[in-house]
Formats: structure tokens, C-alpha cells, sequence
């Protein structure tokens, strides 16, 4: 079911809200999906069409898979599954750096899990502006 990004509706916001572990889809340079647990974190008010953000170590396989798309960004997608309700957040994705957008995405990561992370001066951020949602929550 197709959820429109700019009214994702209550439910479907508060769903993205809820501790669950989710997977972000990647592509590896011969075209093939790499497909990794991670936590996600959705800001449905960040830009015109929102953002989900992952942390992650910069040498990981999946900011390699961004990073190798180029500037214009990489094709992505996030989900999250917990019973009979799901969700998926699609769009393009870029990996940052700035201490200050780092700091950020682990203050909504330490909300939305429960727990803050361990630092690590190889965090980044894989920031992904949404092009499209769907989701049944």
C-alpha cells in the first residue's frame, strides 16, 4: 500500500517510532542486493518529502555500496517488518561526515532504541531522502 510521504498518517509515523530492527537494501557494483540488519531512524519532517538515517562504520560494505553510486546518490531502501504490519521507506542515499549530522543521527538512534552507542570516530551516517513509502501499519 502506497503511503504518501508528505501525510504519512499517525500510524504509519508512529510505527517508525516503535523499537524494531530493520534491514537496509544496497547495491553492490555487479548489481546485486545487499540486504543488512540495521536500526533506522525516520524524521517524516526532514525536507520537503522526509529522511531515514543509519549509522554505521565508515568502511562497512554498505557505505562502500553508497559511496560507489557517486555524488548524485545511491537507490535504497529500508523496511521494517513486526507481525502483520510493515513498512518501507525508499530513496536516495548519500553517506555524511559531519561531526554535527553524525552527532544528530546518534541522538535519534539513542531515542528511538533506548540505548546510545559506544563512540566511534569511524561512524558515519547514511542519510537517504525519500522519494517513496509504502507500508501496511
Amino acid at each position: 500500500m502506497a503511503i504518501d510521504l508528505r501525510d504519512p498518517g499517525a500510524s504509519y509515523v508512529s510505527f517508525w517510532r516503535e523499537r524494531h530492527m530493520c534491514t537496509l537494501t544496497t547495491h553492490r557494483p555487479d548489481g546485486s542486493p545487499h540486504v543488512v540488519p540495521v536500526g533506522v531512524t525516520y524524521d517524516p519532517d526532514g525536507g520537503a518529502r522526509g529522511v531515514a538515517r543509519v549509522i554505521t562504520n565508515k568502511h562497512s560494505r554498505k557505505v562502500a555500496n553508497v559511496l560507489a553510486a557517486g555524488s548524485d546518490g545511491a537507490r535504497v531502501a529500508v523496511c521494517q517488518v513486526a507481525a502483520g504490519r510493515w513498512a518501507t521507506l525508499e530513496g536516495l542515499a548519500v553517506v555524511r561526515t559531519e561531526p554535527d549530522v553524525v552527532a544528530d543521527a546518534v541522538a535519534r538512534y539513542a531515542e528511538r532504541y533506548g540505548r546510545t552507542p559506544a563512540p566511534n570516530p569511524d561512524r558515519v551516517v547514511i542519510e537517504i531522502t525519500l522519494t517513496r513509502a509504502m507500508g501496511r501499519a
